[in-house]
């Protein structure tokens, strides 16, 4: 799941930049059949990066008494129970970790590098207003999922502590996927609008 989350949000960079960079031709462009490829594709990555990286783990011999301190069966953590070297895994996770997330965090600033300088030539300023509401929504979710993955898979060896990994996967596996609706629905006007009436009914929010 993480690692279909990295290629797709890489990929939803991608389609903010044509939806502001070349709008008239956006449906052209991002249309159905891509889409279907964009979400396939994205799938397909995580399927087979989750292949080879359980296939590499199960394949080593466990010691100790076997109890997973996680609230998953995640493979760093299994990598902890293992008796036999494990560099050769290690080496696997670390160019699968590099594939899914720095590249994808190159295209998605790489992405919004045009954006942002797109939207600097804008001069009306609802025009803008409308281009940064369309990436708000993404570079929030962006920044929760990537920084999150990043402090979990790239952190220091000598950092070891297991109490933060367990919040730190909590975050990024679970937290984030369930505020993605919430993030992404705010753009809505009728969703606003309802926030806005519950939060004048709450007695503990001045109006």
């Amino acid at each position: 799941m993480g690692s279909t989350e990295c290629v797709l949000l890489s990929l939803m960079a991608y389609d903010r930049y044509v939806a502001i960079c070349n709008p008239l031709r956006y449906p052209i462009i991002m249309n159905k059949r891509v889409c279907v490829q964009i979400a396939a594709g994205s799938w397909v990555t995580g399927c087979l990066t989750s292949l080879v990286e359980t296939v590499s783990v199960m394949q080593l011999s466990l010691c100790g008494n076997n109890i997973i301190n996680h609230f998953a069966c995640e493979f760093l953590t299994l990598l902890k129970m293992v008796c036999v070297d494990t560099s050769m895994v290690q080496l696997i996770i670390l160019v699968i970790t590099v594939l899914l997330v720095p590249m994808p965090m190159l295209l998605i600033c790489v992405s919004y590098a045009f954006i942002l300088s797109n939207i600097l030539r804008i001069s009306s300023v609802d025009g803008r207003g409308k281009a940064y509401s369309t990436c708000a929504a993404h570079l929030t979710v962006v920044i929760l999922f990537y920084g999150t993955a990043l402090s979990r898979y790239l952190k220091p060896s000598s950092v070891d502590s297991q109490e933060i990994d367990k919040f730190i996967a909590l975050v990024y596996a679970g937290v984030t996927p369930m505020l993605n609706p919430i993030i992404y629905s705010l753009r809505n006007k009728e969703v606003k609008t309802a926030v806005k009436k519950l939060l004048v009914r709450n007695p503990f929010v001045p109006s």
